[in-house]
């Protein structure tokens, strides 16, 4: 159990973690492509209104402050003492002397026949002008008036002689947001994997209250079964005497009853302490399950009989699995006992060992008539629950019990790494275990 709680608390410390790093390294890397975008975007609008070139930069910085427009809307003021542009509030893209050299691209213009008038490859070393002419006919037939086109982004913008196809090389922006994506998913991973480790650390001390909580638990469990059972013993041997002197009486009876149920609490109780250690290491073995559902659910029919019920066993033959023989047996005891004790007067219960249709697993079955099952059935495997109160005792031991029995059935299963369930249906109550069988 003490593993098992490491192991989700560093899953789902984990888990958190991640997510947040993938939102963080998601949001870093969709903004730093924006502004990669809105730079491309800005180069784009200078170069198709200019032509498909950049103007001299002084004409153009003394249009823009006059205007008192940048590209993309921002304002301009006068240059600073270094010469620098001052711009407000855009933050982005600034205009400068060396961008008209920084900058790879090509155009052709179009007469208003669609005929190549001018092709322009001057700011551009990797493309000629026979493929400038056929990377326009790839983007005029495609009828797209924006885009890119391998390594260019292209826009197409009416002239008043024809067309204009401007190309802004980015395959260097396109490169630099690749190698960011690969570097902050790098960095990401390496301290998530740093951070588990922390966590896998420090997992010892987060549970250490737990465990503590847990030990002083399962010692007064362990102490309290052995100091009642000598009290339970003397108060039997005492109503024994009585008997002996004195004929049995309606007193004596109940008092013995009681005794019984109470050393079975303990005994449940003890065995879901040892259960939940995980020193104690049940005994696996391969055993013919079959025959010990048939052993274990065949007794029970007498019992289903005097409280006038019926209780039909179904068992394919031949399966067998590997497991802890006991436990399996103490399992399908639990819940054949949990059946006829809940059964509705003169109802039917239904037990039933078989294969699945693969082959790989077992199931256990067993349904009683319930016409009033619990609104909760998952929470019948609580320790100490019950799911009518108002139905505690209320004939006497046919409703006796502590909410215990369940909880030992779900150990059980759960320390053959099988999966147990309950639901309601059609009137009736089920109880269904899966098991890997041979």
């Amino acid at each position: 159990m003490i593993k098992r709680l490491r192991r989700k608390f560093v899953l789902i410390a984990a888990a958190s973690v991640l997510a947040v790093e993938l939102i963080v390294v998601g949001l870093i890397n969709v903004i730093n492509i924006g502004e990669m975008h809105k730079r491309q975007t800005q180069l784009m609008n200078i170069l198709c209104e200019n032509d498909g070139d950049f103007p001299e930069f002084g004409m153009w910085r003394e249009q823009m402050y006059n205007n008192g427009n940048g590209p993309g809307g921002g304002r301009f003021f006068p240059p600073d003492m270094n010469g620098e542009e001052k711009r407000f509030p855009d933050l982005g893209f600034k205009l400068n002397e060396e961008t008209r050299y920084q900058t790879r691209y090509f155009y052709i213009r179009y007469n208003r026949e669609l005929e190549p008038v001018e092709v322009n490859t001057g700011h551009v070393a990797a493309v000629t002008s026979a493929e400038a002419l056929s990377y326009a006919e790839e983007v005029s037939l495609s009828g797209k008036t924006s885009g890119f086109q391998g390594n260019y982004r292209f826009e197409v913008r009416d002239t008043i002689g024809g067309k204009l196809f401007v190309f802004l090389d980015c395959r260097e922006d396109i490169r630099t947001q690749r190698l960011f994506l690969l570097i902050s998913a790098a960095i990401s991973i390496g301290g998530w994997l740093l951070v588990c480790l922390l966590i896998i650390v420090c997992s010892r001390f987060a549970v250490r209250p737990f465990i503590e909580n847990y030990e002083k638990q399962k010692m007064f469990i362990t102490d309290a079964g052995h100091e009642i059972k000598t009290p339970l013993a003397i108060i039997q041997a005492n109503t024994e005497v009585i008997e002996m002197l004195n004929e049995p009486s309606e007193w004596t009876i109940s008092i013995k009853n009681q005794i019984e149920r109470l050393n079975g609490l303990i005994a449940d109780l003890l065995r879901l302490s040892r259960m939940d250690e995980e020193s104690v290491k049940l005994v696996f073995a391969e055993f013919d399950l079959s025959n010990a559902f048939a052993d274990i659910a065949g007794p029970f029919r007498t019992l289903a009989e005097n409280k006038g019920l019926s209780l039909a066993i179904s068992t394919q033959e031949g399966i067998r699995m590997n497991g802890d023989e006991s436990s399996i047996r103490q399992l399908v005891s639990i819940l054949t006992e949990n059946a006829v004790k809940y059964c509705d007067a003169g109802g039917s219960i239904e037990a039933s060992v078989e294969k699945t249709a693969s082959g790989r697993h077992a199931v256990i079955r067993v349904k009683n008539d319930c016409a009033e099952p619990p609104s909760q059935p998952e929470r019948l495997f609580d320790r100490f629950y019950r799911a009518d109160k108002s139905r505690k005792r209320e004939d006497g031991e046919t409703k006796s019990g502590y909410g215990i029995g369940l909880s030992v059935a779900k150990a059980v299963t759960e320390s053959h790494k099988g999966k147990i369930s309950c639901k309601a249906e059609d009137g009736k109550i089920v109880f269904t275990v899966k098991l890997r069988c041979l």
